[in-house]
């Protein structure tokens, strides 16, 4: 009897879908593009663990101003606490005049955009009592377009602070003394920290070499000038 030789194996069926979808596009046409993610809402803010008590002066603040405080949050070592832009003047004046808070330094104001969310901007103020050695940050959420009062009555040197995020993401400040930009030139266009802004810059201002900019720029001027 003669050797038949290893058998060729049969090839495997095309799945039914797969089979139905090369079908449907035609040839040489390329795979569609996936879907980008959508954006992040923002992280949730956690809650103190179990067993955390809160500082005294976060207790008397809840105590003296029912209500103000939303919610406490702890992470990595530090306490935070959200609150309503419309009571942040009235947490802001009691945590720097309030027994055991004193909080007189205002370290930092920044934000941050989170375009998927209908409160857009989160405003952080960060906080020290230069008295009792602590800090607490303070988060107000703000929707684009809408101001937070300005809380440079209360720390002064916070209205230097609010003009950069002013500057940085087009956030306003009711009540702010000198609401304008402070690192961008005044004609600049658009909020170069907001994730929506181009990376590339504003397009009538695009060049490929940045002298070719400036050269723009002292155009204008000069024209003003004469």
């Amino acid at each position: 009897m003669s050797d038949p030789g290893p058998s060729t194996p049969s090839p495997s069926p095309t799945p039914p879908t797969a089979a139905a979808g090369a079908a449907s596009r035609p040839a040489g046409a390329a795979k569609p593009e996936p879907k980008a993610p959508a954006p992040p809402p923002g992280p949730p803010d956690q809650p103190p663990p179990e067993g955390k008590e809160p500082p005294a002066f976060l207790t008397a603040l809840q105590a003296a101003l029912p209500g103000a405080v939303g919610q406490v949050s702890y992470w990595v070592g530090d306490w935070a606490i959200i609150v309503n832009p419309d009571r942040l003047l009235e947490v802001g004046t009691w945590l720097r005049d309030g027994e055991g808070a004193s909080f007189d330094f205002c370290s930092d104001v920044t934000a941050i955009d989170w375009p998927a969310r209908a409160q857009r901007f989160d405003l952080v103020y960060n906080l020290y009592s230069t008295r009792y050695c602590h800090r607490i940050r303070i988060k107000a959420r703000v929707s684009d377009g809408e101001a937070a009062p300005s809380v440079s009555g209360i720390w002064p040197a916070a209205g230097w602070l609010e003009r950069e995020v002013f500057d940085m993401f087009g956030v306003r400040f009711a009540g702010h003394p000198d609401l304008r930009r402070i690192l961008m030139p005044e004609d600049w266009q658009g909020h170069p920290q907001r994730k929506d802004y181009p990376l590339e810059g504003p397009g009538e201002l695009l060049m490929e070499k940045p002298l070719d900019w400036l050269r723009l720029r002292q155009a204008q001027n000069e024209a003003d000038i004469t």
